[in-house]
């Protein structure tokens, strides 16, 4: 039977960089893959179409995108039946809805569609995300990935800051950016930041 599997971890942990490598895993065996990513998250937008996901380290791919409104078992089970999935893969899934996490269980449990979720846990006041709640809730296997915090620590925590690097404590809850945006740090240094 396929499993729900969530991948999480703070921004700079490499989430992009490991769903970009087990999609070759599973191509370079001849199986064939659908990737998916949330069409909130444009940088790519100027790069073209193929740099749907892109990670820190210059790895890219193309992929499906969604939207709240996106029901993904429509799109993807009939896909599935011209060309049988080996794995379905999501990137950014803290943008998923309750609804579209439940889908992507659907999938694995009644289409035996495997899919692994990549996303963050928490945004940058240590809340977690709707998409992220409910895998953390459902998922068949929980897998924390590691950053790093500027002490050596394990960084679990996404700092927002401004122009100037200053920390950011109030605002909407997603806010599109990457290194000019966000530092990961470990619960202490959030916190002491934020004070």
């Amino acid at each position: 039977m396929a499993k729900l599997y969530f991948y999480y971890a703070s921004m700079n942990a490499g989430k992009s960089t490991t769903l970009l490598q087990a999609d070759f895993n599973y191509r370079e065996r001849g199986m064939t893959t659908m990737l998916w990513t949330a069409a909130i998250d444009d940088r790519s937008a100027g790069r073209g179409a193929d740099h749907a996901i892109e990670s820190r380290i210059g790895l890219h791919a193309t992929a499906h995108r969604f939207s709240p409104e996106t029901d993904l078992v429509a799109q993807i089970v009939p896909l599935h039946a011209v060309s049988p999935l080996a794995c379905l893969m999501v990137d950014e899934a803290q943008f998923l809805t309750e609804a579209q996490v439940w889908q992507l269980a659907h999938l694995a449990d009644s289409v035996n569609i495997p899919v692994l979720c990549y996303g963050l846990r928490t945004d940058f006041r240590g809340q977690l995300f709707p998409g992220s709640a409910v895998l953390l809730g459902i998922a068949d296997a929980l897998i924390e990935l590691k950053a790093v915090c500027h002490c050596g620590r394990k960084a679990t925590m996404n700092m927002r800051v401004d122009a100037q690097g200053a920390p950011v404590i109030e605002g909407a809850q997603t806010e599109i950016g990457g290194n000019d945006r966000y530092v990961a740090l470990c619960r202490r240094h959030f916190s002491e930041a934020r004070a």
